[in-house]
This record gives C-alpha cells, sequence and structure tokens, in this order.
C-alpha cells in the first residue's frame, strides 16, 4: 500500500511538472488575472538588458554573482512604483548587509531609468527592458486598454508595444528573490498595481531564502 502511495506521488509530480513546463509563460495576455509568474524552484531566464547607461548585460551573468533580489515595476510614471521604489532604498543597507544586490526593472529607457533614479535618490540599480524581454519571459505580461494606455501618456508616460501588436504591454508588478545559482527562494506578484509587498515581509523572505541555501 506505501509503494502505491509513493508511486501515486510521483505520477502526480511528474504531471504537475509536465504542466507547468507547459505553460507558455511569454505570452501577452489581457487580463492581469491571467499572467503565469515563475516560480519557486525555477531558474532564471537568459535574456540580455540593459543598464541606465543604455550598456547590454546578461542576467544570468548578474544574477550569478550573489545573491538577487529582482522587482519589477510598471515606470517611473506609476506613483504606487515610485513608493515601493523609495521603500526599497529604505532597505536597501540591510539588504546588503545580507549580501544580497538589488535590481528594479520596468519597461522604461536608460535615459527615463536615470531621471527615476535622481529624482528617488536611488543607490540601487534599475535596469531597462523596453524590448518587454523580462517581462514576458518571467511571465508578467499583459495588455492594457486603449484607453488607459492614452490615461497613462496624459500624465507623461510611456507605454511598449511589441512588434505586430496594436495593444500596448506592461508588467505585473513582481518581486523575485535568486539564490547565486539563478533558482528562485522566493515570489510576490500581485495582479491589483496599487497593492505591494510590504519592505519588512521582502527582508524576512530575503533572510529565510539564505537560510534555505
Amino acid at each position: 500500500m506505501k509503494l502505491f502511495s509513493k508511486l501515486c506521488l510521483m505520477l502526480v509530480m511528474l504531471v504537475s511538472a509536465k504542466l507547468v513546463s507547459a505553460i507558455d509563460r511569454t505570452q501577452v495576455v489581457d487580463d492581469p488575472n491571467d499572467v503565469s509568474p515563475l516560480l519557486i524552484g525555477q531558474a532564471a531566464p537568459d535574456i540580455m538588458l540593459f543598464d541606465s547607461e543604455g550598456a547590454p548585460f546578461s542576467l544570468l551573468e548578474k544574477i550569478s554573482k550573489q545573491p538577487t533580489i529582482i522587482v519589477f515595476y510598471r515606470g517611473g510614471w506609476c506613483p504606487f512604483c515610485n513608493a515601493q521604489l523609495s521603500q526599497l532604498q529604505d532597505i536597501q543597507d540591510e539588504l546588503k548587509d545580507l549580501g544580497y544586490q538589488l535590481l528594479a526593472i520596468s519597461p522604461d529607457t536608460p535615459s527615463e531609468l536615470n531621471k527615476t533614479s535622481k529624482d528617488r535618490e536611488l543607490d540601487y540599480q534599475l535596469i531597462s527592458d523596453f524590448q518587454l524581454k523580462a517581462t514576458r519571459q518571467f511571465g508578467l505580461a499583459f495588455h492594457i486598454p486603449n484607453d488607459y494606455r492614452d490615461k497613462v501618456e496624459s500624465i507623461g508616460g510611456k507605454t511598449v508595444r511589441l512588434a505586430g501588436d496594436d495593444k500596448s504591454t506592461l508588467p505585473v508588478p513582481a518581486v523575485f528573490v535568486f539564490d547565486k545559482d539563478g533558482i528562485i527562494q522566493f515570489q510576490y506578484a500581485n495582479p491589483n498595481y496599487k497593492v505591494r509587498i510590504e519592505p519588512e515581509l521582502l527582508l524576512t523572505a530575503a533572510k529565510l531564502a539564505l537560510e534555505k541555501q
């Protein structure tokens, strides 16, 4: 009976693993509630992004140097994102003492990142995903309605359209904690852009992730 139970459990795990691997996370969905973010235990994608100076770099290579916290935000035009960026600055020293590097990724261009960094007085790295490679590979991409796009642009924000797509795309705000092997140890993604992870909770998650290594 025990053998049968073990076989059933192994079968369930195998099927679950296949279902997870079969999900096309790069697909841009029309509802933020339908995104499929990368999960705990999955690896960071090997993609090229750009720093605030416009220089390309490998995300996977960057993560392999030390434990990393990656935060996805919608852009410097978003007041909820700016509030979160400032909160992250408040715990930046503690994260650094734990051995983490902090990267904040958005669809903003490098020049827009520079403005955000100066305006918010940030001393961690902002990363440009203006081609939406990271947004899609992390399973966070969703279309926004045209009327919302117009609202964003009316306040000076910019949205991104993929080639051949007539709709603009944004990332669902999210946080990922990686070990230096590039494996996710903690993940938080909320389709409600007004709700962000509390700094204290992120610190706790970061500490617990180190204990598992």
